[in-house]
């Protein structure tokens, strides 16, 4: 029986981690990555960082990592001892646990690498990435807990077979419209339709150069991405596929609806920094549930497919 105070340490070191996810995105939109100079982990050669609004985000959003580390320390080590109570462990935790581990290392690791040392736009997209992984570990882990209540009484799903490559497709198509998006942001490439959402600078196709390719490209790839979304929706419905597995592909659907939504809000407010900050992060926000979910959705197609993989 999974104790309470695992489910709130879980749930925690989620919430934790989407702080700082977001938080970095923050210093990217703010242009803070430079607020503490080369130092790293020190600010300025400082505890204490200078008066400035960047050095203030900068370094809060590193003082959160570490308090975040420690809470992703306490999970993995809960999640070992859990399964040594366990007759019979699940080893989905123990993945989940050692991924929320490597990828918080990796992700931090190439934070402190940019900051000593400048970095190529590509590999600084890269970095969200990796921040998404290690995120979205922490809400698999999450989703595990929250459906092991009571494992007495947990019926494993019987999940058609054509679901899990579906699935595992999208997902994989989905990190490329993610990379695309971050690689935006570190280009400067926001403005590159102008303000004219689904219109890019006041044409269905624009001149594709520069900063205009890079926002139309993803444009296309994101809407190619919510044509996916809804025929995997629509397949999994058609498929009858258990109640559990249905519902998340309805939150799937929902949130790449939330997607676009928001997209198109990033667009419109590209002139307002002020507002763009806030739209930018709700952009972002929303493509972590949807990836995390995708990742379940992969994941649990894969280990319980009808007629084959893991039951129980």
């Amino acid at each position: 029986m999974i104790s309470g105070g695992y489910r709130k340490l879980a749930i925690a070191t989620c919430v934790g981690m989407l702080i700082v996810l977001l938080g970095g995105a923050l210093v990217t939109n703010t242009d803070s990555g430079d607020g503490c100079g080369t130092d790293w982990p020190l600010c300025h050669g400082r505890f204490i960082p200078a008066r400035t609004l960047e050095s203030a985000i900068e370094y809060s959003h590193r003082f959160f990592t570490g308090i975040v580390t420690l809470l992703i320390v306490a999970i993995c080590v809960a999640t070992w001892r859990l399964a040594r109570r366990t007759d019979r462990p699940d080893p989905e935790p123990l993945w989940y646990a050692g991924s929320i581990l490597a990828f918080t290392i990796v992700q931090s690791l190439m934070g402190a690498a940019a900051v000593k040392w400048p970095q190529s736009s590509q590999v600084m997209a890269l970095h969200f990435g990796i921040s998404l992984f290690a995120f979205a570990s922490t809400m698999l882990l999450v989703l595990w807990v929250l459906r092991r209540k009571d494992p007495a009484e947990r019926v494993a799903p019987s999940v058609p077979r054509g679901v899990f490559p579906f699935a595992l497709a999208v997902s994989a198509y989905s990190l490329i419209v993610i990379y695309l998006g971050a690689y935006i942001r570190h280009t400067d490439s926001s403005g590159g339709c102008g303000t004219d959402w689904p219109l890019c600078n006041g044409a269905l196709v624009p001149e594709l150069e520069g900063a205009t390719l890079i926002a139309f490209v993803h444009r296309l790839a994101a809407a190619l991405f919510l044509v996916l979304a809804i025929l995997l929706h629509a397949y999994i419905r058609r498929r009858r596929a258990d109640r559990g597995t249905t519902r998340v592909a309805d939150w799937i659907l929902g949130l790449t609806f939330g997607q676009v939504l928001s997209g198109a809000l990033v667009a419109w407010t590209v002139g307002n920094e002020d507002l763009f900050i806030f739209t930018s992060l709700l952009h972002n926000l929303v493509i972590c549930g949807l990836f995390s979910l995708l990742a379940d959705l992969t994941i649990q197609s894969g280990l319980h497919r009808a007629g084959g993989g893991r039951r129980g």
